[in-house]
């Protein structure tokens, strides 16, 4: 038989991996729900036009075709969803008369992107997204709100499943395009491109990209000197402000959006840090995603990985659905990425793959009936556990059940019937009805990188 050529960037995860990834979603949904976002799912495919259109993310979609079309002409072209913005501004726009605004939803589903597949960016994977949309005006504090929720959904995950420490970096567009207009710069979407870049092209690269796009030296390396700042409490807004005028950038209207951009990024650092201790900073070379956010806009690492890239980020945007109106602000986990770094590095593994805790053995095939109403006596208890496939000699159920990772050994006796815990080799008088197996065992759990449950 021909081997199985596996597919790059569709992950498949073991049993005791999907354990892991289990309790990041249900951590996540714990966290999201406990704050009042409703869950929502919405279909795997969308029309293609609505979404690609011209932008570079048409490269990305996966179109779907029948192999056999048959007489079906006259349907629109579709496309499985690359991430869970687009399909939920067709949701609201569909709704919009039944939602109760401002609307608060979470969306946890599979997106498919066919870009090239590296560490930690996959073809199918899971996100996990929140936003708050509004009708018309979008209350100031949903920005606050957001990122609160994110950082302790993060912080929740760091303490349950081991992913470590989390850093919000905060920034914001009116801050950003204040400053590039006070230094003369036209063009603020190519210039926040440029940007973007930085680390990967370092400083003179982006001088050499603005100087492409006609910014002169000055105000290029003005720039690059607002995107050195950064911070975890209020002194970046006095570094700016010297900036601001140590660069001579000019014009009232300037100075007042990069002013109320600066106060912004100062509540949201402070009111998420006083909710999450140490997590968010200040930073003002964020750039990805500015030429469509209004707001403000995240971008979210997780330290000692940073080689992994934004685990999550989002923004505030000024119009959801196309055409205008509904004002939100939203965020993104990329739950896929976490959960790669966490089992191919050992951070988090299961303590068993399967979700029997107890193994009933088989006597012999005349008696497996009384097998079968122990097992059941224990399910109706919530215990899981399985009967034995044979009723081999009871040596080899044990080691069957020890390849499995099932922890106990359930023994029926016309005398009574015994349960072996198989790691400890302790064996006692047992009764379907009343035993119970330690919390621990009862179902499969994290355990983190020192070996201990969460």
């Amino acid at each position: 038989m021909a081997r199985v050529a596996p597919l790059s960037g569709f992950p498949e995860w073991s049993p005791a991996e999907r354990v892991v990834e289990n309790a990041v979603l249900d951590t996540i949904a714990e966290v999201f729900t406990l704050h009042g976002f409703a869950n929502i799912q919405t279909r795997a495919v969308e029309p293609v036009a609505r979404l690609g259109g011209d932008s570079d993310a048409s490269k990305e979609i996966y179109v779907l075709s029948r192999l056999r079309a048959g007489e079906d002409r006259g349907e629109p072209s579709l496309g499985l969803h690359f991430d869970l913005t687009v399909p939920f501004a067709r949701y609201v726009e569909e709704r919009q008369a039944t939602l109760a605004f401002p609307f608060r939803r979470f969306q946890m589903q599979k997106v498919w992107r066919g870009e090239r597949p590296q560490e930690g960016r996959f073809r199918e994977f899971y996100q996990a997204d929140i936003d708050v949309v509004a009708r018309d005006v979008l209350p100031a504090q949903a920005e606050a709100d957001v990122a609160i929720v994110m950082a302790r959904a993060l912080d929740a995950l760091r303490e349950r499943v081991g992913v470590p420490r989390a850093v919000m970096r905060i920034n914001n567009r009116r801050l950003v395009e204040g400053f590039y207009r006070g230094v003369g710069i036209t063009d603020v979407a190519a210039a926040l491109r440029a940007v973007d870049k930085l680390g990967k092209i370092g400083p003179d690269g982006v001088r050499a990209e603005l100087a492409g796009i006609g910014v002169g030296e000055r105000a290029a390396d003005a720039v690059v000197r607002l995107a050195s700042i950064q911070s975890e409490g209020a002194e970046f807004f006095d570094r700016a402000l010297e900036l601001w005028g140590e660069v001579d950038a000019q014009g009232e209207e300037a100075l007042t959006l990069f002013e109320e951009g600066l106060r912004h990024v100062a509540r949201l650092v402070e009111a998420v840090n006083t909710a999450v201790p140490g997590t968010a900073r200040a930073d003002l070379s964020i750039a990805r995603g500015l030429d469509y956010y209004t707001g403000a806009v995240y971008e979210t690492e997780l330290v000692g990985h940073e080689d992994l890239g934004s685990v999550c980020s989002g923004g505030r945007y000024d119009s959801l659905v196309g055409g205008g109106g509904f004002p939100g602000v939203g965020m993104s986990i990329g739950v896929s990425r976490l959960v790669s770094r966490l089992v191919t590095q050992g951070i988090a593994t299961a303590s068993r793959g399967v979700p029997s805790a107890v193994l009933v053995a088989v006597v012999d095939e005349q008696t497996r009936p009384v097998s079968d109403a122990v097992a059941d006596a224990l399910r109706a208890r919530g215990i899981p556990c399985e009967v034995s496939p044979t009723a081999a000699k009871f040596g080899k159920q044990i080691q069957f059940a020890d390849r499995r990772g099932i922890p106990f050994v359930w023994f029926p006796g016309e005398g009574g019937d015994q349960v072996k815990d198989i790691r400890s080799g302790e064996q006692v008088d047992a009764h379907a009805a009343s035993w119970e197996p330690p919390v621990a065992d009862r179902r499969p759990t994290v355990l983190l990188g020192r070996g201990e449950p969460d």
